[in-house]
């Protein structure tokens, strides 16, 4: 009896220990949230700011603005992203902008958003980079924006109207900036989409330096993707993406080399110089899937 109740004392602190060994991990590794901000200033059409802060920060931490696909949400975005365990381990912050009715596409057809604090999504989006460098001591000169589809599109045209706040965009399937215009709040633009708008590189540079007149300071550098069975967006806006900013940063537009199965398999990566990239996916459709790590290197992160 004596051994018996031993035993049995024996195994009820043993059971103790494992439950307590098995819940240290979660407790010792406490994961930030995706977490709304309601007040983060001038938000003329209402989009929704989401925010991912890790629980240890770099001193003056980078910031990236990622941008949803139409019919996404910022939620549903970060869930099937990366971003949220990369912060965790490099101490940056992620943006996750949202459209001001669920599911809805940004707007980059309309003048308001087509210029530099003219109003519309691209001035409330400016708006939550400038709410987080100020409140959480943000690197200014380490802000970057990437995203899919329409916010592929949006990734452009925020490099476009704000130049002096994006240090570098990575854009997965989207469009020149200025190619969606149509006078008109999240309009849409067949002939864009269909691959029937070409301009020269000096036609497109033209086009984007109007989005902010008198600005003659440098550009984010640009990295394009797209599939070339997109049956969206046509493959087209890959050359028109590729021929804008080597307008803008003074390339031939013709690449200096090509990277084959770069950053992955059936992609192949082209180069026009420093400050743009372009990575063509063979038998990829709508769209290029979003690569995390690729897109951090390019903007000096990792």
């Amino acid at each position: 009896m004596h051994f018996q109740g031993y035993f049995l004392a024996t195994l009820v602190v043993l059971l103790g220990w494992l439950g307590t060994a098995a819940a240290a991990p979660s407790e010792l590794v406490k994961r930030a949230s995706l977490t709304q901000v309601q007040n983060f200033g001038n938000n003329p059409s209402g989009v929704k700011m989401f925010i991912y802060v890790p629980a240890k920060l770099q001193a003056k931490p980078p910031i990236v603005l990622v941008l949803h696909a139409c019919q996404w949400t910022a939620s549903r975005f970060f869930g099937t992203t990366k971003y949220g365990q990369l912060a965790d381990q490099h101490g940056f912050i992620a943006i996750y902008g949202q459209t001001p009715t669920d599911g809805a596409c940004w707007d980059v057809s309309s003048t308001q958003s087509l210029t530099h604090d003219g109003g519309s999504d691209s001035t409330g989006l400016a708006n939550m980079v400038r709410y987080t460098l100020q409140k959480y001591n943000g690197d200014a000169s380490r802000v970057f924006v990437t995203g899919e589809s329409s916010g592929a599109m949006m990734t452009q045209v925020m490099s476009a109207v704000y130049p002096d706040m994006f240090a570098a965009a990575s854009e997965f399937s989207g469009e020149p900036a200025g190619c969606f215009y149509t006078g008109t709040v999240r309009g849409w633009n067949s002939q864009c989409a269909n691959g029937q708008v070409s301009k020269s590189p000096a036609e497109w540079a033209s086009t984007v330096r109007a989005m902010y007149p008198g600005y003659s300071g440098q550009y984010p550098r640009m990295q394009v993707y797209h599939g070339d069975v997109d049956n969206i967006l046509n493959i087209n806006s890959f050359n028109e993406s590729v021929k804008e900013w080597s307008g803008i940063f003074g390339y031939s537009g013709k690449p200096t080399a090509a990277l084959n199965n770069n950053p992955g398999p059936r992609l192949t990566k082209y180069i026009y110089g420093d400050r743009l990239q372009g990575i063509w996916g063979h038998g990829f459709g709508h769209v290029v899937p979003t690569n995390e790590t690729e897109a951090l290197t390019w903007f000096g992160v990792l």
